[in-house]
């Protein structure tokens, strides 16, 4: 029979390795910056490297990705050593967890349920959730409150989603995008700054929700967005500096004139592109 344990004892080895590596570190005579360290002092390079993991993925490029991910399991085993150090647990039990866990929620590969979906798995997988943690109160009691402010809206909203509270048709999300921008009008119209605040987070709300009902990952559009915002900005400083002008020195008008100029190129390089 088959055994994909076996044919990954390999794998098991380097990860071992890397482990003993870790604890010598962080044993006496070890290194003195490795020694220093605590979870709370890791937290920040932690939330760091997952980033660099997520723009290394974006990228596309494979020696970067497997870096970055080398990177982020460095800090999740530095995090068990300084856990194991103190008798709390160590990095055998949040692998035993996280497997079981695995094979818990997935009753349809392991088990006898059926879901025949990637729809059906998500919503079991809630189900199941729910009934392990009984202790917490509400459905979203355990949506992090650390995530970054998009990947949390939109995380509240597919969570929400998977119980029916969702709407039936894109266009419905939509009028609902028309519907906050007209308030948010109103309230700049009224000039009470606590109620445009309140507008502004309803209509970005709303905006994440299309992006989520439309399949779109709201963190990524906006990455992408931002990337091409600079991108056509560095090529205005670029032309500003060829015509012998400064950014700051030159007026909007101007600016907005190259700016369409630089747009209407990437237009065209992108049509020239999908007709190769």
């Amino acid at each position: 029979m088959f055994d994909w344990f076996e044919m990954n004892r390999s794998a098991d080895d380097h990860f071992a390795k890397l482990c003993d590596i870790v604890a010598k570190l962080r044993a006496p005579g070890g290194c003195p910056w490795d020694r220093e360290q605590t979870h709370e002092s890791l937290l920040p390079a932690l939330i760091e490297e997952a980033y660099e993991v997520a723009e290394a993925a974006r990228a596309k490029d494979d020696a970067h990705f497997r870096e970055e991910l080398g990177d982020l399991l460095l800090l999740i085993v530095m995090h068990a050593e300084i856990a194991q150090e103190t008798g709390r647990f160590d990095i055998d039990k949040i692998v035993r967890d996280v497997s079981d866990k695995l094979v818990r929620r997935h009753p349809h590969v392991f088990g006898t349920s059926d879901a025949r979906d990637s729809s059906a798995v998500l919503k079991q997988w809630e189900a199941i959730k729910r009934a392990e943690k009984k202790a917490d109160s509400h459905y979203l009691a355990s949506l992090p409150k650390a995530l970054p402010a998009l990947v949390r809206a939109q995380k509240a909203q597919s969570k929400v989603a998977r119980v029916n509270f969702d709407w039936t048709e894109v266009d419905d999300v939509v009028a609902k995008v028309e519907e906050e921008l007209r308030e948010l009008k109103e309230a700049i119209a009224s000039e009470d700054r606590a109620r445009i605040e309140d507008e502004i987070g309803d209509a970005l709300f709303a905006v994440v929700n299309l992006a989520r009902k439309c399949k779109i990952d709201a963190e990524s559009a906006l990455q992408s967005a931002t990337d091409k915002f600079v991108t056509r900005f560095n090529r205005l400083e670029d032309e500003l500096k060829a015509r012998g002008q400064r950014l700051g020195d030159v007026d909007l008008a101007e600016m907005d004139a190259i700016w369409n100029e630089i747009k209407m190129i990437g237009r065209e390089d992108r049509r020239d592109s999908l007709n190769r």
